[in-house]
């Protein structure tokens, strides 16, 4: 997968597009061959090698006899669909002119397939469009994104005559695109370079994490002063990343200073009996030197009212405050094993394997064993377990989600066919191992 990154530091222009990627090694040849599909005649596409501000380019120039013609936006979109382009080829030039032709219309109130285009509406700038998302094509760019767009200031000619610099349809065309004005009275974005990232781009900032692989500069016509008048496209592979949205939780603190112990204890039982995913409680000094605590609850948005209001009960708090976070909690579900013919649950997380600890209390108060030896002795089976080394587990329990606990009850089942002996649980708290963000 290939993704192109394009940054306008001086703006964008469709020839500057075209020539950046014809610089970053699509075939001229290969390009003009798609080009020639279209049912127009007398032009010719050039490449020449230039520097701007010192930086090699390449300036694409487009030889045509009728730049001056005025077509429609449904004449040149019957042109694109005639010209048996590749598929690709085909949807991205249409969806450029169709960004143009709702651009334009909006701006002289005319519905888009009635637009007449005047300077987009030439041969040059065809090719340009159709050139660009044929070069796209030759490099196999599956994916593109685009810096934010330069553009200047001033009074600019066009063929209404003098209009704003950016000119209308290229501010039409930026709704909602980050961009950033230059102090130079020159045209750095047109319309047509404006419409290729506004139409091709699926995101926009700084260069994506990638390997690098090829870069090349489109070059203006122009010398301007303080900057290279290019634009750059950037060619490589996304960088594998982890998932950037994680899931939506909410901390809830407060802060007490008059609460005791056993009451604190009691609160953070009360918060995660309420619905919260994790619940602690830390020593803190408040102003003149109280020593206080901060209790926090870490919480689904849908649970902040009632789990606040818990919160707030159960400590005697005059407020509660919250902070919007995301978190990552890892896959895990839970596997039973036997320890001493009694039945513990053991955590599975990926690379861990933790035994319960309540489950192991209750089974070292029947047998008069310490527990450690029996979370030792649960997590042990486990591990044979998995190394193929131990016997069958007692049975498989999967939990839906992260902080779903099992709800039983503490008795025998002299019916099972294995005569175990299987001890289940009462209700209880997510201990602080249980789910630690």
């Amino acid at each position: 997968m290939t993704t192109a990154w394009f940054h306008c530091f001086s703006g964008v222009a469709g020839d500057m597009a075209l020539g950046s990627l014809l610089d970053a090694g699509a075939g001229l040849d290969e390009v003009t061959e798609l080009l020639e599909r279209l049912p127009v005649t007398d032009w010719k596409l050039e490449a020449e090698p230039v520097l701007r501000g010192g930086i090699a380019g390449t300036k694409v120039h487009v030889h045509a006899t009728d730049s001056t013609v005025v077509r429609t936006a449904a004449h040149i979109q019957g042109l694109v669909a005639e010209a048996r382009l590749p598929e690709r080829v085909q949807q991205r030039a249409a969806a450029v002119f169709t960004a143009l032709a709702e651009a334009e219309g909006r701006l002289h109130r005319r519905p888009p397939d009635q637009v007449h285009f005047h300077e987009v509406g030439g041969i040059d700038a065809i090719v340009d469009v159709v050139g660009t998302c044929a070069a796209l094509e030759v490099l196999d760019v599956d994916t593109i994104t685009c810096s934010p767009i330069a553009v200047g200031l001033g009074m600019v000619r066009a063929a209404h005559g003098i209009i704003p610099n950016p000119a209308p349809a290229v501010v039409e065309l930026l709704e909602g695109i980050p961009t950033k004005g230059v102090d130079l009275a020159v045209e750095l974005t047109t319309p047509t370079g404006a419409a290729l990232m506004a139409a091709l781009a699926t995101g926009f900032g700084p260069l994506p994490a990638m390997t690098v692989a090829v870069t090349g500069f489109g070059a203006g016509t122009k010398e301007l002063p303080n900057r290279p008048n290019l634009t750059q496209v950037v060619l490589g592979e996304p960088a594998d990343q982890p998932a950037v949205d994680g899931q939506p939780v909410v901390l809830l603190e407060a802060n007490v200073d008059d609460v005791t112990g056993e009451v604190l204890g009691h609160a953070v039982g009360a918060v995660l009996a309420a619905g919260a995913h994790d619940a602690w409680v830390t020593p803190i000094v408040m102003k003149k030197g109280r020593p206080a605590h901060t209790v926090h609850a870490l919480v689904d948005p849908a649970l902040v009212p009632q789990v606040m209001g818990v919160l707030a009960a159960e400590t005697g708090t005059l407020g509660v405050r919250g902070h919007r976070l995301e978190r990552w909690p890892l896959p895990r579900h839970h596997e039973r094993v036997l320890v001493d013919d009694l039945s513990v649950r053991v955590k599975v997380s990926p690379g861990r394997a933790k035994a319960e600890f309540d489950d192991a209390a209750r089974v070292a108060e029947r047998t008069g064993r310490p527990v450690r030896d029996v979370i030792a002795e649960a997590e042990r089976r486990w591990t044979e377990h998995e190394l193929g080394t131990g016997t069958p587990l007692h049975a498989v329990e999967e939990i839906d989600g992260p902080d779903e606990v099992p709800h039983h009850h503490h008795h025998t089942h002299p019916s099972h066919d294995h005569g175990d002996a299987v001890l289940h649980e009462v209700p209880r708290p997510a201990d602080e191992d249980d789910d630690p963000a």
